[in-house]
């Protein structure tokens, strides 16, 4: 996030295929544990695999603070040792996180239960114990591992194999050979983990997002890893792809690895490798202990040049194939390591263009980056299925990126973006010891001799990681603050040491860095509310340039998930005190309260009747500010002068209950923010402009779209009509290009204060392709650029909104039934329509699938929603989902809307035909 005063700082603080929903999930840790095992009194010791080139991740550890243990180190790590009274843990767990899924404190999501939770008993160190089988020790042995939170001494069999200063940093990668230490039969490896800083430790830390766990994520969050290998070991294989661009009709691969002798005496390894029905070889000669690159190029092996490649695409612009390496190390015909990489092939650029912000294109072809900024789960509890719905949520909401601000998720997260074309942009987080150095006032300790090989052994670590990934695009070494000339050296000298193959970003903010020169992108904010209108201006946070971050602020969950996370009490504070501390929005005293949000939500639609008035006003709000600040970028995507190139949404996701920050909450249900977006950026796209009332369609695909209409009509919130004008003939190139269609007077005759426009895109078959509604004033929201600080601009008169409590009650009439699929899920349609006899629309019509009990069923991709309707109209609607989590329930469809009365009709399941 954006430079702000010390005193002002952040704490430490199309749609989706049917096929791509066979694991939605709704496992949001509302109990249980995040790795998908169930708990044991006692880890199950993991039996590792003999063949060389194998690896095995340990099963899940016993875990216990140092303060309740005792006995020495030694004994501790030794096999047989008994952990009566130790915690169960998984794979991949903080200390907290598997306290949690131990039942030892209540669910931290709800209302203030994490500030039960005592901070001490976190300040000591955890031992992490594990034990392991190996049937044969005639192959060597490696532990290998990294995500260590914050440090650890390492022991094997009552040894001591690393000391906590060595295996430091979450993201450094650490390879042990503990081939001298391994029995056959049972043996034990133990961390002793040191608790966690992140304003002392190049480690990971909560910012302002969410109130931090009170053990700040100390543990070990990704797998550690058992390796059996012969003499000579085969590591950091990977394929370095040049695609010709702009043909993309051939492509050159270039397969690197280094190989390694273990042994004692000089051996000749050969090393083979295919990709696809490829295959290449050489004999490399190894003196003892030796290490060797070994490379196979297109020049050497004509073979690697490929014709007519398999290209990689983002999501939207072409398909996502996949190649595979595999490499075999043999010594004298016997295998002695493997290694397996999968890649694609793609090209990115993103040059500064002449208003120098940065213009990514992929494969040669420019694209508007459209994202949102990622968060894993508070307690870094993996759960695939549940990090495979929040990418097929991004997918449905036309987004084609996510940024990961620190928090660099397993591999597992990446095999998914490559698998369903999502573009991300890891890096470094602000705020804490990344930026010590850099970030003047701010959290984050001075760094010392120790940090700087930490840092760059972490950047080796993850771009080793990363690099064959396509679909990550770039680095960004710096957040709020480009890292300083030394520390950037070691950044940039460890990437090139690992062919990384994308733009290495000096920071998200608009900084400079010696070598990587200027980072091309904005963090002017907002962070906090603005009117819709701020986004159209071309200044501050407004739509031009690259702004890595940013939004407006506030998302209000719908009533279902605020019954789920907050007490009565608080539910009554959070609609009628704008001044309380609200717990779930941010530790943060600049985020600390709603007043901006709820001021405006005041000023605009009148003071809030109730809490169900208070979460109806802020889906509508929402659902018109992001809408708003996505269509505002695209619209100038294509734009001569100080074009948008990107926009990330501040944020995606929220790793907690929250009450800002999100396009959808927690348990992953959808509220006026999610459709908001979802309208804004489908592919063929009418829209309406806030700052000079242009009616414009934009085309976000490949294709160019001709004999286009499109109409605009005004209304009277009694439903009158007050103008109505049409232009036919439309042409539109594709790729982000726009056109603009006509334009609204500035003043037209008989109209409301609040009043409704209604747009429609329609083909030369007369078929309607796009359909957009807003709620507009004749009263402009009123901003003062003047005093704008870092988080917002503020508004000093707001627009009239407040006639949209006159609209008249309309009834819906719903129909629907439902089809289960083989592949475990079903599809629900519904159409509902107007069935008013007067004139009055049914203003953001929200349906949502529930249960018998009237429980969300979630996740759900629908194909539309939170639709208006005029007398007569009506909308088909689908929404596809898991059968199981309806868990046995018949489906029901709950029905309402600003203007709709609730009700609920049941979705009847198709017979099958016989």
């Amino acid at each position: 996030m954006f430079h702000r005063p010390a005193s002002r700082r952040r704490f430490a603080t199309a749609a989706v295929a049917l096929a791509l929903l066979g694991t939605l999930t709704t496992s949001a840790w509302t109990g249980g544990h995040g790795n998908g095992e169930p708990h044991s009194p006692t880890p199950r010791s993991t039996a590792v695999a003999s063949t060389p080139g194998t690896t095995t991740a340990l099963s899940g550890y016993a875990i216990q603070s140092t303060a309740e243990v005792t006995d020495s180190a030694a004994a501790v790590s030794s096999p047989g040792y008994p952990t009566g009274g130790w915690y169960p843990a998984g794979p991949r767990s903080t200390v907290l996180a598997a306290l949690l899924a131990g039942g030892k404190y209540a669910d931290p999501f709800y209302s203030t239960n994490q500030q039960k939770i005592p901070k001490a008993d976190f300040d000591v160190p955890w031992w992490y114990r594990s034990d392991f089988t190996v049937a044969d020790t005639s192959e060597r042995t490696q532990l290998d591992f990294s995500g260590v939170i914050s440090a650890a001494d390492v022991y094997v069999n009552g040894r001591q194999i690393a000391k906590a200063a060595d295996v430091a940093g979450a993201y450094t990668h650490h390879e042990l050979d503990v081939t001298s230490l391994v029995r056959a039969g049972t043996n034990t490896v133990a961390f002793r983990i040191q608790p966690n800083s992140p304003n002392k430790n190049l480690t990971m830390g909560w910012i302002d997002w969410l109130q931090p766990p009170p053990d700040e994520n100390m543990g070990i969050v990704r797998d550690v890893l058992v390796h059996r290998g012969g003499p000579v070991a085969l590591r950091d294989a990977h394929v370095v792809t040049r695609l010709d661009v702009p043909s993309l009709a051939s492509a050159d691969l270039t397969v690197k690895a280094r190989v390694r002798n273990d042994s004692d005496a000089p051996v000749t390894a050969t090393v083979s490798g295919t990709i696809g029905s490829l295959a290449v070889s050489r004999t490399v000669p190894l003196a003892a202990h030796e290490t060797k690159p070994v490379v196979f190029a297109p020049a050497d092996f004509p073979q690697l040049r490929l014709t007519s490649p398999k290209v990689w695409w983002p999501a939207g612009m072409g398909e996502q194939p996949l190649y595979g390496l595999d490499l075999t190390a043999s010594v004298a015909g016997t295998v002695s390591d493997t290694a397996h990489e999968r890649f694609g092939i793609r090209d990115v650029q993103a040059p500064l263009n002449s208003d120098g912000a940065r213009q990514y294109r992929v494969n040669g072809r420019k694209l508007l980056i459209k994202g949102g900024g990622w968060s894993p789960d508070e307690f870094l509890r993996w759960d695939r299925t549940y990090v495979e719905d929040r990418l097929k949520y991004a997918l449905d909401l036309g987004l084609n990126t996510i940024r990961l601000e620190g928090h660099i998720e397993p591999d597992e997260f990446f095999d998914l973006a490559d698998r369903y074309g999502i573009l991300t942009l890891p890096g470094w987080e602000c705020c804490d010891k990344w930026e010590g150095n850099v970030n003047g006032g701010e959290s984050g300790d001075k760094w010392t001799a120790a940090d700087y090989p930490i840092a760059k052994a972490s950047m080796a670590a993850e771009a080793a990681r990363l690099r064959d990934h396509p679909s990550v695009v770039s680095f960004l070494i710096g957040s709020d603050f480009a890292p300083d000339a030394t520390i950037e050296k070691n950044y940039v000298d460890a990437l090139k040491a690992s062919d990384w193959p994308t733009p290495v970003v000096a920071a998200a903010s608009d900084n400079s860095a010696p070598i990587s020169g200027g980072s091309g992108m904005k963090m002017s904010g907002p962070y906090d509310w603005i009117p819709p209108n701020y986004w159209y201006a071309k200044r501050e946070g407004g739509a031009t340039g690259f702004n890595s971050e940013t939004s407006a602020g506030p998302d209000i969950p719908t009533l279902d998930t605020l019954r789920r996370m907050l007490s009565p009490a608080e539910l009554d504070t959070l609609w009628k005190n704008p001044n309380a501390k609200q717990y779930h929005r941010s530790p943060s005293s600049t985020f600390g309260t709603l007043k901006l949000y709820d001021d405006a939500l005041t000023g605009r639609y009148g003071a809030p009747a109730g809490l169900t008035d208070y979460v109806r006003k802020a889906q509508l709000a929402q659902y018109e500010n992001v809408r708003a600040q996505f269509e505002a970028y695209g619209r100038n995507a294509t734009d001569a002068s100080k074009p948008s190139t990107g926009v990330v949404y501040w944020m995606f996701n929220s790793g907690w209950t929250s009450l800002h920050w999100q396009l959808m909450d927690r348990y992953l249900d959808q509220g006026g923010a999610y459709f908001g977006a979802k309208k804004a950026n489908e592919p063929l796209h009418v829209q309406y402009s806030y700052d000079n009332r242009s009616v414009v369609v934009v085309n976000s695909r490949h294709a160019a779209a001709s004999g286009l209409t499109a109409r605009v009509t005004l209304f009277n919130t009694d439903g009158s009509q007050r103008y109505d004008k049409s232009a036919a003939g439309l042409s539109v190139g594709g790729d982000g290009a726009h056109s603009t269609a006509l334009t609204v007077p500035s003043s037209v005759s008989g109209l409301s204060a609040t009043y409704l426009a209604r747009l429609t895109l329609t083909d030369s078959a007369g078929r309607e392709v796009s359909r957009n509604v807003y709620w507009l004033s004749t009263k402009p929201d009123t901003l003062d650029w003047a005093n704008t600080d870092w988080y917002y601009t503020p508004t000093t008169s707001y627009a009239d909104l407040k006639g949209l409590n006159s609209l008249a009650q309309v009834p819906i009439s719903a129909s629907a039934s439902t089809d289960a699929g083989a592949d475990g899920t079903s599809t629900t349609t519904v159409t509902v329509r107007n069935a008013g006899s007067d004139r009055t629309p049914s203003l953001l019509t929200d349906v949502h699938l529930v249960d018998a009990s009237g429980k969300p069923v979630l996740p759900v991709q629908w194909s539309d929603n939170q639709v208006s309707l005029w007398p007569g109209e009506s909308a088909t609607l689908k929404v596809t989902y898991r059968t199981a989590d309806l868990h046995g329930s018949v489906p029901y469809l709950r029905i309402s809307g600003w203007n709709t009365p609730e009700r609920t009709v049941t979705a009847a399941k198709v017979p099958k035909q016989r």
